[in-house]
This record gives C-alpha cells, sequence and structure tokens, in this order.
C-alpha cells in the first residue's frame, strides 16, 4: 500500500517534491495553502484529490501518512510539531527550523510520537554527491583534514522587503537561506562535532536593488530587510578537523559558485557547480574531480555521473518515502541537522560579539 501524502504550501519547491514522492510510489493526496485559490491551482495542476486553506481541516479530513512542509522559514517548527503529534512523518524545506533551540523541541516531539523528521538537503541526493561519498566511506581518499564550503551569488538577494529578508521569518539571510554546502561538508567529512565557530556577517548591498536574484520576487517597500547579505567562518571540529565557509547572497565575485572542496589523507575532492549569469539551473556545469598521488605523480581524476539540473531536490523527496517504507536509509537525520544549526547559531553570534563561539 502506497505511502498517502499531504503538502503544507504550495509554492515553487512543490514541483519538485511532487515529481520525488511519484518517483517513490506514493500518493499526493491532498494539498492546503492560506493563501485563496492557491491550493486549488496546485491540486489541479498535480492531480491532488483535496484542496484547502486550513491545515487543520485538511489534518482531520484527511487519510494521510505524511507531510511535506514547504512554507516560510518561521513555521517549520510549529508546523511540524502539529503535524507529528496529530501522527504524520515530516518532511520539511530547509533551514530545518529558525535556531537550533527550535530544532531540539521538535526533534523531542519526534522522539516522543516515533514519527520520522527528516529535511529537504537535497544537495547529498545529486550523483556527484552520492559517488563522492562512496569513496569517503570505502576509504579511497582517507579521512578528510580541511575543508571549504561555498554558495556565493553575485546578485543573488530573492526579493527586497519579503520574508527571505525579514528575520523574524527568515532566521537570517544568506547563511541561513543557502547552507546546503555547510551541510555538504560536515557530510562528507562525517559530521564531526564542532569545538569553536567564528564568523562574521555583512550587510554591504542588501538593500540595493541591483543586487536582486533573477527570480521575480517581488520587493516590499513596506517590509523589513534586517539579515545579511554575506557570511565567512571558520569551525574547528573536536575530531581535529576544520572547515571554512563562504555564503552569500550579494557578494562582489565573478560568478554564482556552489562547491565543497576537501583534503583528505589519501586525496582529495571537489563537489561544484558554476551557474552563468541567469543563474538558471539549466546553464549550470556541474562538475566532479579527486585529486590524488600515483606513482610520485600528481592525478587529477573526473568523475563522470549523469546529470541533474535539479540539484537531487526529487531524489531528497523519493527518499523521504522510501525511508518511510523502509526500502532505503535516510539521507538525513535530526542529529546531524542539529550540529548544522548549532554551527549557525554560533556564526551569527560570533559575528555580534566579534570573539569565537565554544560548542
Amino acid at each position: 500500500m502506497s505511502v498517502k501524502l499531504g503538502i503544507i504550501g504550495a509554492g515553487g519547491m512543490l514541483q519538485y517534491h511532487a515529481a520525488g514522492f511519484r518517483q517513490a510510489g506514493a500518493e499526493m493526496v491532498a494539498v492546503a495553502d492560506l493563501a485563496p485559490g492557491a491550493a486549488e491551482k496546485a491540486a489541479k495542476e498535480w492531480d491532488i484529490a483535496e484542496a484547502y486553506t486550513s491545515v487543520e481541516e485538511m489534518l482531520e479530513k484527511s487519510d494521510i501518512d505524511a507531510i511535506s512542509v514547504i512554507v516560510p522559514n518561521k513555521f517549520h517548527a510549529p508546523l511540524a510539531i502539529q503535524c507529528m503529534n496529530a501522527g504524520k512523518h515530516v518532511f520539511c524545506e530547509k533551514p530545518p527550523a529558525l535556531s537550533a533551540a527550535e530544532l531540539e523541541e521538535m526533534m523531542k516531539v519526534s522522539k516522543a510520537t516515533g514519527k520520522k523528521l527528516m529535511f529537504n538537503f537535497n544537495n547529498r541526493a545529486r550523483p556527484e554527491s552520492r559517488e563522492m561519498k562512496k569513496m569517503l566511506q570505502d576509504g579511497t581518499l582517507g579521512e578528510i583534514n580541511s575543508a571549504q564550503a561555498k554558495w556565493a551569488r553575485r546578485t543573488g538577494i530573492p526579493g527586497i522587503g519579503g520574508w527571505f529578508t525579514n528575520k523574524e521569518l527568515s532566521g537570517g539571510g544568506a547563511l541561513i537561506d543557502l547552507l546546503h554546502m555547510v551541510d555538504l561538508a560536515m557530510y562528507f567529512m562525517g559530521y564531526p562535532e564542532p569545538a569553536y565557530v567564528m564568523g562574521k556577517t555583512f550587510d554591504t548591498f542588501i538593500k540595493d536593488p541591483s543586487f536582486k536574484g533573477p527570480w521575480g520576487i517581488p520587493d516590499n517597500a513596506d517590509g523589513v530587510t534586517d539579515v545579511e547579505a554575506a557570511a565567512h567562518g571558520f569551525i574547528s571540529f573536536k575530531s581535529g578537523q576544520t572547515l571554512s565557509l563562504q555564503v552569500s547572497w550579494a557578494e562582489m565575485i565573478k560568478r554564482e559558485e556552489v562547491s565543497v572542496v576537501f583534503q583528505g589523507t589519501k586525496g582529495g575532492g571537489k563537489v561544484e557547480r558554476l551557474f552563468e549569469e541567469d543563474g538558471i539551473d539549466e546553464t549550470a556545469i556541474d562538475t566532479c574531480e579527486i585529486y590524488v598521488q600515483e606513482d610520485g605523480r600528481s592525478v587529477d581524476k573526473t568523475i563522470e555521473v549523469e546529470g541533474c539540473e535539479d540539484m537531487g531536490r526529487i531524489n531528497s523527496a523519493a527518499n523521504f518515502v522510501e525511508t518511510i517504507e523502509g526500502s532505503a536509509e535516510p539521507l538525513n537525520t535530526p542529529e546531524q541537522s542539529l550540529i548544522l544549526m548549532k554551527v549557525i547559531d554560533a556564526i551569527y553570534k560570533s559575528s555580534e560579539t566579534g570573539a569565537p563561539v565554544a560548542l
């Protein structure tokens, strides 16, 4: 019997969740969105039987095993908790929550109810990432000593004055929005426990409309813009490993770059996506490389994988369904997500205090 899914939020990410759920053989039976007409439109587009403007009504009336949460960051924790308490597994968009403290509350409910809690860290599901993880697990590259995580944009502010730039709604700016490469780097590293975190955020250009991204999200002249445009940081782990990071919506760089580079005891590696000026997935260039020494020579190898324009989003959603069914291991865990959120909290705190933060 297929997993029955309900959707909360009819935004753009629904297309990937829907494709992934159906790829895994699940059935989407209901969708809810507070915006008038949004749920009905999504239900028609994705052939979903029921549409609601009330989450409570959907949870009460629909026969649902699991919920997909696709809403602004502020509502991730309360909706996930509400759904788990209603007996539903939860697949939530990133970031997991506004803070580590919120995520800890979500984890308590997950444990108390026995319901799975997973997040859309879709870059782990990219073909390049899967191949690199295999080589790290089988010992080909040894253990990672150090890594560099980057998601840097030159013109990528997602609407000035909207919910993305309102810290109360988003939890922060570029750092919490583009946390994927920080997560992927720590995933490759085995998710070690951080010892110290040092970071600095910058709000340069955050209100400059010439640094807006290409997604057509409207500005709100009466809205709030109080988040960072860029963040740089350094993490020292209890294992002795280190990670440096650069994350930005608006920063003076040549082009958008999404990458994890690492140096291991037997070899190094890089997973990278370079965007053209329009920032559209179809124009991106993906690479996966490893760097080793063979017979006294430096050898660089390109790892060939199938193309994946959606950056693993579809496979990530499919993995959630497969995890519920017991046919696959989860690509991410709440415990790993908690470490990530503690790091993000610490970077913001370090930037405010001007001092390293011990964890």
